[in-house]
């Protein structure tokens, strides 16, 4: 197997993840290669072969690495597992891979490579567990330095860090009020300029922030995104979308419309967009497709 980390990684992380690799080099060969950019990311998979790449790391790694994969068109066929060490760790949450470090060393031995599912736009960069537009972009940008505050208050396995996603919601969805922007899914208009909305979501997975459930139903194995568009645009509504969504019940409102679908299209005012938790923008116009069975992931039985 070829272990691929990130070099920045902290000391905590180092130690985590050497009671992992004891528990691999006890069944298979390994190599770990440690990389801090896309330069050194590519030398270490060009040399990969027929392993099974084992990426030691968050939401960011895992992203990063299936997109150097997919820019190299050797995505296709390729069995990846993960062992989960970011701060967030949705994709993890959202396909049950073990975030205790040991149990999931034991599951990338144990478990299951079953194809998942990709999100891809029209310029190439993709999608592993989830895409939003309007203020979740801006959530995404505020709940990280709230999630860095509270990462380390709590009690036991109750922590408070994943509460950084709802607060980063709460204080984004005042700046801008709403955003003007039409949606396709499937070439049909589920909604036009004329009604704003708070924003937009595309969900591969389940799991945004830390553990919040922007698009609960989202499957990485279903062949399709799921799509939530938040028209809470009054203050009221905005706060009670918040509440609703600190429980995963926010796509139950009235003003949420949630559908799925194998292509979305978004265009209107400029947009910001955060994917995987990276922001960009602004844009004007974007598209995304879902790419079915993708790649292998060594998944739980």
């Amino acid at each position: 197997m070829l272990v691929i980390t990130n070099s920045d990684a902290g000391t905590a992380d180092e130690e985590t993840l050497k009671s992992a690799l004891s528990i691999l080099r006890r069944t298979v060969s390994i190599e770990v290669a440690a990389t801090s950019n896309p330069g050194e990311l590519d030398g270490v998979l060009h040399r990969a072969g027929s392993r099974r790449i084992v990426v030691a790391g968050g939401d960011g790694s895992l992203h990063a690495v299936v997109s150097a994969l997919h820019r190299r068109n050797e995505l296709t066929g390729k069995t990846l597992a993960l062992l989960p060490l970011g701060t967030g760790n949705d994709f993890a949450r959202g396909t049950d891979i073990p975030l205790g470090i040991e149990d999931a060393a034991r599951l990338v031995l144990e478990g299951q490579a079953r194809p998942v599912d990709l999100i891809v736009d029209e310029t190439g960069e993709i999608v592993v567990n989830n895409v939003h537009v309007g203020a979740g972009a801006q959530a995404s940008r505020r709940g990280h330095k709230w999630k860095k505050r509270l990462g380390s208050v709590g009690v036991g396995k109750v922590n408070f860090g994943k509460l950084g996603y709802p607060i980063g919601a709460l204080l984004a969805a005042f700046e801008p009020p709403s955003q003007r922007l039409r949606v396709e899914v499937d070439g049909k208009v589920v909604n036009d300029l004329d009604r704003p909305v708070m924003m937009v979501a595309i969900g591969n997975g389940a799991n945004v922030g830390g553990g919040t459930e922007l698009t609960p139903d989202a499957d990485p194995e279903s062949g399709r995104m799921d799509v939530m568009i938040s028209r809470a645009v009054t203050i009221g509504a905005k706060i009670g979308y918040v509440a609703k969504l600190r429980k995963g019940e926010h796509h139950e409102r009235d003003d949420v419309v949630y559908l799925r679908g194998s292509e979305v299209s978004i265009r209107g005012e400029d947009f910001y967009v955060s994917a995987d938790g990276e922001v960009y923008g602004p844009e004007r116009s974007r598209t995304w497709r879902i790419e079915p069975a993708a790649y292998n992931m060594v998944l739980p039985h």
